[in-house]
């Protein structure tokens, strides 16, 4: 397995599990996580102020269900030879299920390299939140108390939601500043028109500004330049502009899509590369007979367990799971304005304000998680290659 994150934790998991059920018949079978960090990181919780929830040692996982963890940074992947390169060195498989997951997409602005943040890994939302602290230990500026999201997507919405707050506790008294940039002609354009009055009902209440069709042309420690010739003062900088899936998907030697992603079947084996599955951010997968999977948890996690599940099978050849999920959810965090919580692929607003947080406060606080403390038979439990219910079962 490569990679620890939604789709990866839970492909160890699963695979564990098959094992376990298969008996002595998969008694050769030893399965192995190879990931940067010994952590399993609940990344989709990156854009909120406390992060101590937001990160679980792999040990704790693992250990218990008999799985492997190689701590190192996957380098390469060579299908013919069923090698994966390491910075520990070069390692073989007989099955490998690709799962490293996404990157945000970083272009070639001038300053952002240097001068920007952003939400996707734990350990960047960490170096962000030293940042801002320690932009709260000096005198306040217009510049410190103003934060610049870039991005109006769904985490970019999520964090300029979140921010007024953050900014407020640390410069108390001080006149804050948080605004949200996006090339788009609307915040949140993938939401769809019926959670967009929503969204921005709760950007105005919660004061953050917007700045639409617009880009980012250049930064420096304290300023920011749009597209549009404005110029804004603001030592903080956050990139929520676009995902990627790991460049590493181009090792398999497939055609991937314009997210980077492979395409996988059914049973999430990589279309025309044998031997290999991929799950999560990294394959397009058909969740139903019109639309592929999204970077989210929400696949992530489901794609993960039946990789898992079929990889073991696949090597031992036991009958394999297909994966369809017939319905799709999106809960949009709005920080003190609630959440929005939508259903179907054309996202009709179903939900809003204290009752959507009350959701949304479920799903990042239980339903993503592996079972607390969990003992073997509570982690191999929980790897079952079955959907859950929508949460609005949980409401």
């Amino acid at each position: 397995m490569l990679g620890a994150g939604f789709a990866g934790l839970w492909a160890a998991l699963a695979a564990a599990r098959r094992v376990d059920e298969l008996g002595s018949a998969a008694g050769a079978v030893r399965v192995t996580v190879i990931s940067s960090l010994p952590y399993h990181d609940i990344r989709v919780r990156n854009y909120e102020a406390d992060l101590r929830p937001c990160r679980i040692p792999l040990r704790e996982l693992l250990d218990p269900v008999g799985v492997e963890h190689v701590a190192a940074d996957v380098t390469g992947i060579d299908p013919e030879s069923r090698t994966v390169t390491t910075s520990q060195g070069v390692r073989s498989y007989d099955r490998l299920v690709m799962a490293l997951g996404s990157r945000v997409v970083r272009p070639a602005v001038p300053g952002l390299l240097e001068h920007g943040f952003d939400v996707d890994t734990f350990d960047a939302a960490a170096a962000l939140q030293r940042h801002l602290a320690a932009l709260a230990e000096r005198p306040p500026t217009s510049a410190s108390t103003t934060v610049v999201v870039v991005g109006a997507g769904l985490t970019g919405i999520e964090t300029a939601c979140e921010m007024p707050a953050r900014l407020a506790q640390g410069f108390a008294g001080s006149a804050c500043r948080v605004v949200l940039v996006d090339r788009n002609r609307h915040v949140g354009s993938d939401m769809g028109a019926s959670a967009r009055p929503v969204i921005e009902a709760a950007l105005a209440a919660n004061g953050v500004e917007t700045r639409l069709d617009t880009g980012v042309a250049a930064l420096t420690a304290d300023a920011v330049t749009l597209s549009t010739g404005e110029t804004l003062a603001a030592s903080t900088v956050v990139w929520c502009a676009g995902m990627r899936a790991n460049p590493l998907t181009a090792d398999l030697g497939v055609e991937l899509d314009h997210l980077g992603r492979v395409a996988v079947d059914d049973y999430l084996r990589v279309d025309g590369c044998g031997g290999v599955f991929a799950a999560g951010d990294v394959a397009a997968a058909r969740m139903d007979d019109r639309h592929l999977s999204v970077m989210s948890c929400q696949h992530g996690r489901p794609m993960g367990r039946y990789a898992g599940y079929n990889v073991v099978s696949d090597l031992l050849s036991e009958p394999m799971l297909p994966l369809r999920i017939p319905w799709y959810v999106t809960v949009l965090d709005l920080g003190p304005a609630g959440a929005v919580y939508t259903e179907g692929w054309d996202r009709q607003v179903v939900a809003s304000g204290a009752e959507a947080k009350a959701i949304k406060r479920t799903i990042n606080g239980t339903r993503i998680y592996p079972p607390p403390g969990g003992s073997r038979e509570q982690l191999l439990a929980a790897a079952a290659p079955a959907l859950q219910s929508r949460p609005t079962a949980e409401r």
